[in-house]
């Protein structure tokens, strides 16, 4: 607004970023499609609207990117593979058209896990090669949505969008030291997404503070004619999101639950559940059950919704997949009808009691991922990586939220000796993210420092 500084110049710089980042040794993989001129279009436009002093929104001008799972004229509609999205895309889903009539500046579409079957960002094929963690290179990112976390923590862009089916967007958050929100099921709309598993997927923003996240997720929470699930949902609130403390708000604990992570990471996560206490909140036990139930019974949902919908790929382009996501594939060809049913029982019955166990907390506290961000060895970079052990362990504090719904956000709190981020999350009742940013911006204050990522571009300068 000062003037100095415009979106045209902002977007000179990204552009002469993206061409650095992926020269350098070893390449980040952020962004894997973009365009100069689109971009330049878009900031010029907003250059035009800052100097006439009529912006669109609070975004207007602000880079963003989106995961590849999402529709984004012109670019090609790949979802992670070798053989979808053969022409450009001619309409855009949802959110990018939002974040177009918001201003932004869409600078192209972030990597991901190959057709999101994985928690690593780990995707060896041509269009895509694995991204880097900012904070340690030679470490994963986390996945699915693995671009956009790292566009966000290296300083691409301050806002990418991802979606969350068993931690998509809360896992690379918290392996890239950065804000993961997914919303409400049904909250921000995903028509114009590959819908891969249509009943534990949510969107949603990954920022560089609550504060951003907040303000995206205002933005691109409301009811869309096209996205059946999200149409009855209540209006979307920042309440209570600049209270001074955290007085009245009651905070779930189940600890047994809780510590079953690494020590370093539950260190850290214990010092921020008393910094919460600090603030006014009251720790409350609770006991959260059949966890080990909604983790089998989430994986059979995800994995048969996606088996379901990839049939016709999973025939016509198995040699064209990776290997993870071959195995991943012909695993969910095991289960059956009845399993299917059987999972979804329980989730209604992990709904009834979440509903019973909100009544006597606003949230639940967990550690963001039992472990910090794995290593990346020479092989993965060749054939890829497949570890159904790390796969299991880091959705631990995920599929909860997946399974039922439930709105979660991860937030950094702290770092490993090895200097690898630490994140926290919470989880609130459906609806109710207003509370999740109003403990997330306390979290921040948590964090005493926030160490700088080896790379990182400063867009601004």
């Amino acid at each position: 607004r000062s003037g100095k500084l415009t979106p045209s110049q902002v977007a000179k710089n990204i552009i002469a970023v993206l061409e650095d980042c992926n020269k350098s040794t070893p390449p980040l993989r952020a962004i894997v499609q973009w365009d100069q001129e689109q971009i330049m279009l878009m900031a010029e436009a907003s250059t035009a609207r800052y100097r006439n002093k009529c912006t669109l929104s609070y975004l207007d001008g602000i880079p963003v990117c989106l995961k590849e799972e999402f529709k984004v004229v012109p670019y090609h509609h790949r979802v992670g593979t070798v053989y979808l999205g053969t022409e450009p895309e001619t309409e855009d889903a949802t959110v990018a058209k939002k974040l177009r009539e918001a201003g932004a500046i869409i600078i192209g579409v972030s990597n991901m896990h190959e057709l999101g079957t994985g928690t690593t960002g780990c995707n060896p094929n041509r269009y895509h090669k694995i991204p880097r963690n900012p904070y340690k290179p030679n470490h994963f990112t986390g996945g699915s949505s693995s671009g956009s976390a790292a566009a966000v923590a290296a300083g691409l862009c301050p806002v990418a969008i991802g979606t969350d089916g068993g931690g998509s967007v809360r896992i690379p958050a918290s392996f890239c030291g950065v804000v993961g929100l997914k919303g409400t099921f049904g909250r921000i709309s995903c028509h114009g997404s590959l819908p891969l598993s249509y009943s534990t997927v949510s969107a949603g923003p990954i920022c560089t503070s609550v504060a951003d996240a907040a303000i995206v997720y205002s933005i691109l929470a409301e009811p869309d004619p096209l996205y059946p699930y999200g149409l009855k949902q209540p209006k979307a609130t920042l309440s209570g999101m600049c209270a001074s403390d955290l007085k009245g708000l009651k905070l779930g604990v189940d600890w047994t639950f809780f510590e079953a992570c690494d020590a370093e990471v539950l260190s850290i996560c214990e010092k921020a559940v008393e910094h919460l206490q600090s603030l006014g909140a009251s720790i409350v036990e609770v006991s959260l059950p059949e966890m080990e139930e909604v983790r089998v019974a989430h994986v059979i949902c995800i994995l048969s919704e996606m088996r379901d919908f990839l049939q016709p790929d999973f025939n016509k382009h198995f040699q064209e997949m990776n290997l993870e996501t071959r195995a991943n594939l012909a695993l969910a060809s095991q289960f059956t009808a009845l399993d299917y049913i059987t999972a979804n029982r329980q989730r209604t019955r992990s709904m009834r009691f979440l509903r019973e166990i909100f009544t006597t907390v606003n949230c639940i506290l967990t550690p963001a991922v039992p472990c910090t961000a794995p290593r990346i060895f020479e092989s993965d970079l060749l054939t890829g990586s497949s570890n159904m052990t790390f796969a299991v362990r880091s959705m631990r504090f995920m599929q909860l939220a997946n399974f039922t719904g439930i709105p979660g956000l991860v937030v950094p709190v702290g770092y490993s000796t090895a200097g690898l981020p630490i994140s926290f999350q919470v989880m609130a009742k459906w609806w109710d993210e207003a509370v999740l940013l109003r403990i997330g911006s306390k979290l921040e204050q948590f964090r005493y420092q926030t160490k700088k990522p080896s790379i990182y571009y400063d867009i601004l300068a």
